[in-house]
């Protein structure tokens, strides 16, 4: 089904930068902001009035997406390379890499880890090049920093890059040896974690590092700062609640100090500047221990392989509001056996299955069929109900029930599958809001194009957001909406299961999905 394009227009007066085309000159900077976890329904004026300041003098995107899984890692990668998971090689923020690690899972970000996956693949542990890399190449300068890990996998200093055009700070550690030694001085060691998960001391160690010593000889073509909060604190205090609504406040301060430095340096007028998350966020209704619960129905189920996966041995891999499910030797009548106890049970959502699997997805519908994928993905199921605090969006996650986290990510909850985008600068519309889907991954083949490496722009597998910008760009030619229904006939009753999606010029959009096991009456 084909239906028009719809793209609203807020009353915002224009900015002092929204000149016309020909008048002004073409913005020689691109800054992202990651706000790590915010929900779009928590930017208002009173808790986030930078933000909400920016996106009445550029565009809101009000349907804007992460890609699934809806988590820190798969999205980082998203917004640095532009392309689907299937396609860049990180799916999840945990998962298996016999490779890596023979026995346990991984995190995907994690920098030893890393480094050894560039090392065994030549410089490819992620499949696809980051706007840092494809910058670097043309000798053009970035600095990144960020608060977690995560910002490694946007320059992990390949041998492309060099300490001339190449600065780096993740979780406190850093990059050429001369910033090393500039933020010792200036700055000291990174803050030491707290307690109640309250990163945003953190957020104001890095956001200085970046503010000061990264751009300390001039801002660069292309900045990034990734802050964990709110993150941090929604996970450990709830949606709502008074931490992690002063955590959303804090992070907005930080863009107010980047918007300040830009002002002073008489920069603003040239830099246009994205403020995006990686995902959305939702209530823990319920935990379960998916090895657990396969265990107790009869699976050689488990955390860690020890010795490494035996044949039809069940390795389960936890990343919240979904799960990556191995088996050992990829036996087909151990995985059909899986599929079938997934399909009864109240807490399943979707299954996605690497083989053809009746009443399941395959992983190329989720865009999640990397090769070193699982033989099974499992999103647990949402509903949108509300919190005490009165947020919408509630899931099962795959935790023990001893966890304290009250909130989580990573499931097809279209409370987790939409987040913030905000974009605002010269090359920037004014005032709109914009309904058309989006998505992270169209983050980077915009800022290309802004960049001017329009070639490299249109091989990534998102699209440039032409709808957002006051400069010729690729045409929007379709807007498609469509839905995925399976189902399979078990033990006496019926599985169903749903994915919708939306399409922008064949760009895939996953809005939500969910299912459910109901008995026929007697």
């Amino acid at each position: 089904m084909h239906v028009r394009i719809l793209i609203s227009f807020g009353l915002s007066l224009l900015p002092s930068w929204a000149a016309s085309v020909a008048e002004r000159p073409l913005a020689r900077h691109v800054v992202v902001v990651v706000f790590d976890g915010l929900r779009p329904d928590f930017v208002s004026p009173e808790t986030t009035p930078h933000l909400a300041k920016l996106a009445g003098t550029g565009v809101f995107f009000a349907h804007h997406h992460p890609v699934y899984l809806s988590s820190t890692e798969v999205n980082g990668t998203a917004l640095a390379t532009g392309t689907y998971p299937a396609h860049s090689g990180i799916i999840a923020n945990n998962d298996f890499r016999p490779r890596l690690d023979p026995q346990s899972p991984i995190e995907t970000q994690a920098p030893g880890l890393v480094h050894r996956g560039d090392e065994i693949s030549g410089g490819h542990y992620l499949a696809r090049p980051t706007v840092a890399e494809i910058l670097h190449a043309q000798g053009l300068a970035t600095a990144i920093a960020g608060t977690k890990h995560v910002a490694l996998l946007h320059d992990r200093a390949l041998p492309s890059a060099t300490p001339e055009v190449s600065e780096l700070v993740h979780q406190g550690e850093s990059r050429p040896a001369s910033v090393t030694t500039a933020l010792k001085a200036a700055q000291g060691l990174l803050p030491k974690a707290t307690e109640r998960d309250d990163k945003t001391a953190r957020d104001d160690w890095t956001a200085q590092a970046l503010l000061g010593t990264l751009w300390s000889k001039g801002v660069p073509p292309y900045s990034l700062l990734w802050l964990a909060e709110p993150d941090s604190s929604q996970h450990a205090s709830g949606l709502g609640s008074a931490q992690s609504l002063a955590a959303i406040k804090k992070s907005d301060e930080k863009l107010g100090l980047l918007v300040a430095e830009l002002t002073r340096r008489s920069e603003l007028a040239t830099t246009n500047i994205f403020i995006v998350s990686d995902h959305g966020f939702s209530t823990i209704a319920e935990k379960v221990d998916l090895a657990v619960e396969l265990s107790v129905a009869g699976f050689s189920a488990k955390r860690v392989a020890l010795g490494g996966l035996k044949q039809s041995e069940v390795l389960v891999v936890g990343n919240g509001g979904s799960s990556l499910i191995y088996v050992g030797g990829h036996d087909e009548a151990t995985i059909e056996r899986v599929v079938a106890f997934l399909q009864q049970q109240a807490w399943t959502g979707v299954i996605f299955s690497r083989s053809p699997q009746a009443g399941a997805f395959p992983l190329a519908a989720a865009n999640i069929d990397a090769p070193e994928a699982p033989d099974l993905v499992v999103s647990f199921k949402w509903q949108d109900g509300k919190n005490a605090a009165g947020v919408p969006g509630l899931q099962i996650s795959d935790l023990a029930t001893t966890s304290p986290k009250l909130a989580n990510h990573a499931s097809l909850s279209p409370f987790d599958m939409h987040n913030t985008l905000i974009a605002a600068g010269p090359d920037i519309r004014a005032g709109v809001i914009s309904t058309l889907p989006s998505g992270n991954l169209d983050v980077a083949p915009t800022i290309l194009w802004l960049l001017g490496l329009k070639d490299a722009a249109q091989k990534m597998d998102g699209r440039v957001l032409s709808e957002a910008l006051n400069q010729p760009a690729p045409p929007l030619q379709s807007y498609e909406l469509k839905r995925l229904n399976a189902q399979q006939e078990i033990n006496g009753g019926r599985w169903t299961q749903y994915l919708q999606i939306s399409e922008v010029n064949g760009v895939r959009y996953l809005d939500a999905g969910n299912g459910e096991f109901s008995r026929a009456p007697r």
